[in-house]
């Protein structure tokens, strides 16, 4: 064991400081640190070209970090997907080259899955179950499901399973995790991304709780009931441990799945309308927010016995709930409010109420929540974005902005964090 942790540990740190801040390989042109990018822009006369050696450089150490973050497994894959759906802090070569991690994982063996239900429930596998496939219908960076049927019910189920090794590398992980993200800070102390590693250290614990999941699940399934016309489906729980959880079987497919949307006759505007009103009823009703919804935790199926829609949004994984204080979610509101407005001055007062923005901060934190350039933002959010401003905002995280945000965002309150990950659904 101790071999296998001191081999864990060099190859994390000899990948992740080698390949994103020293370079792997001794051709120059596939070098290029982000130090020796940044420094040549005031030595490149041509924008364009330099924005070409900066984007080529996000993809190249994206797909580096992608291989340090699989070859890791664990953690570092659910700290990917964290990352994956941070559109409003990383460069698209960065949210895009992570997306696979959403639900493409190593998968732990039906053995190791078998020994884990004798340790936690005292029975085999086949004590609770008539029929369990092996092999795993996906597998996530903390658990996998396997398709089931009940012993008691015959009801098909969805049985998730926590990777047992994480009981063993959990706690080295997250020191890992601590040690990648203060060795980056001391290497770059402008691009301090620690506050990511602190909030992985808080959520991780919720998250690998199965138990609490289910409790989570019924309680978001059991207030979407009362919200007239909903298409949210939750999978009902029958029963659950700290490492197992035994669903509802409810299958769909993912929602950027165009060719099944377009061949179902489901509108892509109304899925993303009702998405919005989803989220937007956590964020401002009265239950907590879910606060991990990537891709690979939203599904969807056509259903054409709905009256409003014709369709079922799914939502899967609940490990990760939030309460929002009341005054929070009222000040949130008015932020928006104030911006559907133009109102710079109430959008100045809310953005301090909510996340502690300074005068100073608020042109970018304005521009990071809309995704619009702040000139936009103060006149009409609702207007048409143009080219012009499209490059503006794309161009903008060259230019000294993405070190501000970093730093803004290591200041505000990691609730508004986890909001803000569903600006993108």
């Amino acid at each position: 064991m101790a071999d296998e942790i001191a081999k864990r540990l060099l190859l994390t740190l000899r990948q992740e400081l080698r390949w994103n801040m020293h370079g792997y390989n001794t051709d120059p042109a596939k070098t290029q640190s982000y130090r020796t990018v940044l420094n040549s822009k005031d030595k490149e006369k041509d924008e364009d070209g330099w924005q070409s050696m900066l984007k080529a450089c996000h993809q190249r150490c994206a797909h580096r970090t992608l291989r340090v973050l699989e070859q890791n497994g664990s953690i570092f894959i659910k700290l990917g997907q964290h990352l994956s759906s941070m559109n409003y802090l990383l460069p698209v070569e960065w949210t895009r080259t992570f997306i696979p991690l959403q639900d493409h994982c190593p998968e732990s063996s039906y053995e190791a899955i078998e020994q884990m239900f004798i340790d936690d429930t005292g029975q085999p596998i086949a004590a609770h179950f008539d029929n369990f496939d092996r092999h795993p219908i996906g597998a996530a960076s903390l658990a996998q499901v396997h398709l089931a049927t009940m012993k008691d019910t015959g009801a098909k189920v969805a049985v998730k399973v926590q990777h047992p090794a994480l009981k063993v590398w959990v706690p080295l992980d997250l020191a890992l995790t601590r040690l990648t993200f203060s060795t980056l800070r001391y290497f770059f102390p402008e691009y301090d991304l620690e506050w990511l590693s602190n909030e992985m250290e808080l959520s991780l614990p919720q998250e690998l709780d199965f138990a609490l999941e289910g409790k989570n699940a019924l309680v978001t399934r059991e207030y979407f009931k009362m919200i007239k016309d909903s298409p949210l489906l939750v999978p009902d729980v029958y029963w659950a441990r700290k490492r197992i959880l035994v669903m509802e079987y409810i299958a769909g497919h993912r929602t950027d799945d165009l060719a099944y949307l377009d061949s179902n006759g489901i509108d892509r505007d109304e899925v993303s309308a009702a998405l919005a009103r989803i989220f937007n009823e956590m964020i401002f009703g009265d239950t907590p927010l879910h606060c991990d919804p990537h891709g690979g935790n939203i599904a969807i199926r056509r259903n054409d016995m709905r009256t409003r829609h014709n369709f079922d949004i799914i939502l899967y994984d609940h490990g990760l709930y939030r309460d929002i204080p009341l005054q929070m979610r009222r000040n949130y509101a008015k932020l928006w409010l104030a911006v559907i407005d133009a109102d710079e001055k109430g959008m100045r007062q809310y953005a301090h109420e909510v996340a502690g923005v300074t005068d100073d901060q608020f042109p970018l934190f304005a521009s990071a929540i809309t995704g619009r350039d702040y000139r936009a933002v103060t006149t009409s959010v609702v207007s048409t974005r143009s080219e012009e401003e499209k490059e503006v905002v794309s161009g903008a995280m060259g230019d000294g902005m993405l070190q501000e945000l970093v730093q803004l965002l290591g200041q505000v309150p990691r609730i508004v964090l986890l909001i803000l990950k569903t600006n993108d659904l």
